[in-house]
């Protein structure tokens, strides 16, 4: 297959037509790469690994626009990029790619979804879920949740803020009920009521 012609485009985008009409969108990396130009006549493996690098350019690229946006883990990532249509290959070497590269890093990822949850007020268990919910890969989740502070400390807080009468059973179940969908467990939350002197 003779490749007719290459036409640039912006940022770096390259049409190449074929010598049956059909258009490639590629980039000036792949062109560069494979050592493509006018008049070169394409072997079926060529245009097999053209069609395959293309592919994998456009997924990284597509991938640095996600992040762009906000971090992902690996999983998030690659999940995502295959929903919005790129194949499944080229959607595991863009994150590939661009873990090697240092754009992907699950462990410090993983660290920041532990921050901004704990901030927010969350426990282990809910951290957890979300980490989970990310994609997180399990084994990071434990050296990641060791930055969060005491549960003690955290409810406390939480009591501090919203318990008005420690005597009004509804109020310290309700209060309750809202730090279990927190992610804390019972354990923690009856040590923290019993601060208060209103454990049940």
């Amino acid at each position: 297959m003779i490749l007719r012609s290459l036409k640039t485009g912006g940022s770096e985008r390259v049409t190449l037509i074929l010598e049956n009409g059909e258009e490639i969108a590629s980039t000036l990396g792949v062109i560069t790469e494979l050592r493509l130009y006018a008049g070169k006549d394409l072997t079926d493996a060529e245009l097999k690994l053209l069609r395959e690098k293309t592919a994998a350019a456009a997924a990284r690229n597509h991938a640095l626009l996600l992040l762009s946006q906000r971090p992902h883990s690996q999983k998030e990532l690659y999940d995502k990029l295959v929903r919005k249509g790129e194949s499944t290959e080229a959607a595991e070497a863009a994150v590939a790619w661009l873990a090697d590269h240092g754009y992907l890093d699950d462990a410090a990822y993983a660290a920041s979804v532990v921050r901004h949850y704990s901030q927010k007020g969350y426990g282990a268990q809910r951290i957890r879920g979300e980490l989970h919910r990310r994609g997180v890969p399990r084994e990071l989740w434990e050296e990641a949740l060791q930055e969060t502070s005491e549960p003690g400390d955290q409810i406390s807080r939480f009591l501090r803020s919203r318990l008005k009468d420690p005597e009004d059973r509804k109020e310290v179940q309700k209060l309750s009920a809202a730090l279990l969908r927190r992610g804390y467990s019972w354990e923690d939350i009856r040590a923290a009521f019993q601060q208060y002197d209103c454990s049940d």
